[in-house]
């Protein structure tokens, strides 16, 4: 197990191929899926192996990615945060398990993700959430990510809020 941070309550670590089942049953829950898009449905335990095969995985080759969040107390698997490289920006992203939800683990781990980025020297972070996700908005805010522009991306319905860490905000 390759931990990459640790935080008061979390530790995060890269995820394996062995990780499927865990993101597959995550994803099972709508409360979850109501706010993210995401372009490769979670439907199977394949598909959930494509995800970490062909996105996520590769990350790690760059020093960052999306990783794995567990509870130091118990070593339960709460939910997933980290940067990843989305074209030419860095995505701050989070994701966890609908009975973890208020107990501020996606500030937490998203607050430590960010200190790291900013310690790799990453030029622009980029946080983003669907307009109506206020939790989520919210957690974004209080890391200390500047608000830049709301937009609807193509083939969505749903406004989505754009935030930025830049040199502005040191």
């Amino acid at each position: 197990m390759k931990i990459k941070l640790e935080t008061e309550r979390l530790y995060l670590r890269e995820f394996t191929l062995n990780d499927a089942e865990l993101l597959h049953e995550m994803h099972q829950d709508p409360a979850i899926n109501k706010y993210v898009g995401d372009p490769i449905p979670w439907h199977s335990v394949d598909q959930a192996t494509y995800v970490l095969e062909n996105i996520l995985l590769p990350q790690y080759e760059n020093n960052i990615g999306r990783w794995a969040c567990h509870l130091k107390e118990n070593d339960e698997f709460i939910g997933w945060c980290g940067l990843k490289k989305v074209n030419d920006e860095i995505d701050l992203g989070y994701r966890f398990i609908q009975k973890y939800w208020g107990n501020g683990y996606a500030t937490e781990s998203a607050k430590a993700v960010l200190d790291y980025g900013v310690k790799l020297k990453l030029p622009n972070i980029i946080g983003r959430a669907d307009a109506e996700n206020i939790a989520s908005v919210k957690v974004l805010k209080k890391i200390g990510l500047t608000y830049l522009k709301k937009y609807v991306e193509e083939g969505e319905e749903n406004e989505t809020i754009m935030f930025v860490w830049n040199d502005k905000n040191k």
